[in-house]
Order: C-alpha cells, then sequence, then structure tokens
C-alpha cells in the first residue's frame, strides 16, 4: 500500500492485493466539482458518484477486482480505501462541525443518518430488505451496500448510525443511504471555528 503526499483536505491513496488494484483520491472541499469512478459495477459507480456530488467532494475511484468470483472484495476494498483517505485528508480536524444528522427521503424510501468524526469507528446500520433483488449488471448485491458502510466509517474513524424508516423500492433504498451519508459528512466536515472540537483536544 502507498500514500502519496497531501495538500489541503486532499487525500491520495493506492492499494493493490491479490484480489483489488484500487486508487482513491479525494479533496473534500471540492473546488473542481468533478467525480470519477469505475469500479467494474455500474450501480457502485451509481452510488459513488452520488457519494461525491451529494458531499460536495472531488472524488476519483479506480477499481479493479476478481469481479468473476463477485463483487464482493472490490466493494469491501474501496470502502477500507476511501475511508482511510477521508481520514487522512480531515487531518487534526481543527475547526470542523464535527456532528450531524438528517433525514433523507427517496420516493417512498426514508433513511436516518447520524454520524460523528469522533476517532472512533462504530457503526449501527439497520436497513432491512425484503426480498434483496440483484442491482445492474454485473450484480451488485444490495447487502453490500452494509458492509461498504462498516468498510468506510472503521477506516475513517467515524461513529456512523443509518436506519431505514421506510421505504420498498431497493434501488431507492440504497440510494437514499448513499446520498443521506454523503450529506451528513458534507455537514460534519464544514469548517466553522478553529479549535478542534473535543474537550480531549483531539480526535
Amino acid at each position: 500500500m502507498t500514500t502519496e503526499p497531501s495538500g489541503g483536505r486532499r487525500a491520495e491513496r493506492r492499494r493493490t492485493t491479490a484480489e483489488t488494484d484500487i486508487a482513491v483520491t479525494i479533496d473534500l472541499d471540492g473546488p473542481a466539482g468533478v467525480v470519477e469512478v469505475s469500479t467494474g459495477l455500474p450501480f457502485f459507480d451509481h452510488m459513488l458518484d452520488q457519494l461525491g456530488r451529494h458531499g460536495g467532494f472531488d472524488l476519483s475511484v479506480q477499481a479493479t477486482g476478481d469481479l468473476h468470483v463477485d463483487g464482493h472484495h472490490t466493494v469491501e476494498d474501496t470502502g477500507i480505501l476511501l475511508g482511510e483517505a477521508f481520514r487522512e485528508a480531515l487531518g487534526d480536524k481543527a475547526g470542523v462541525r464535527r456532528f450531524a444528522s438528517g433525514l433523507y427521503p427517496l420516493d417512498e424510501a426514508l433513511v436516518e443518518v447520524a454520524l460523528d468524526l469522533s476517532g472512533r469507528p462504530f457503526v449501527v446500520y439497520d436497513v432491512p430488505f425484503g426480498e434483496v433483488l440483484p442491482l445492474g449488471d454485473p450484480p451488485f448485491n444490495p447487502e453490500m451496500a452494509g458492509h461498504f458502510w462498516h468498510s468506510f466509517a472503521t477506516a475513517a474513524g467515524i461513529t456512523l448510525h443509518v436506519t431505514k424508516r421506510a421505504g420498498e423500492n431497493t434501488h431507492h433504498v440504497v440510494e437514499a443511504t448513499f446520498k443521506g451519508v454523503a450529506r451528513t459528512l458534507r455537514d460534519a466536515v464544514r469548517v466553522e471555528g478553529r479549535g478542534v472540537p473535543s474537550t480531549k483536544g483531539v480526535l
């Protein structure tokens, strides 16, 4: 694994294993408004595009993986690397809002998201499905959305709660989680002060 030098609230990371080869670049302040994603899983690409655009991030994710097995390794490793890059880009978190939450609708689907840039990874993901329907071709297993958020939040050092309040359409529910987490991250990383928002002095 290699880490590239970063400037501002920006980070670049690459991770190569026997199962995947992934490169990620993220700029939390998104000055260029550019999102470029290619993972070999079109529905997952669509979700990562939502994450970048609704998060207000410049985001590049280029991934190849053993999709002949299934999408598990690609989704998991992307979550890990993106979380690591997000944490690096945050730096010492001086001045960030830190906490954010909200309710996010997409047609009949409604998702609640709350998070804390605490440095203490913890995830509660309560997003049940009825019949699990693969999405896209090659197929994305909707259950992997939860695994992605666990991988991302653990690597990023985030406390994350995602709860489905309503929803029947699988696509709508999964997309609401990505848009909801993106918007909540956008609020949490906003710089509105100077010091680190913790009585400990560090996060």
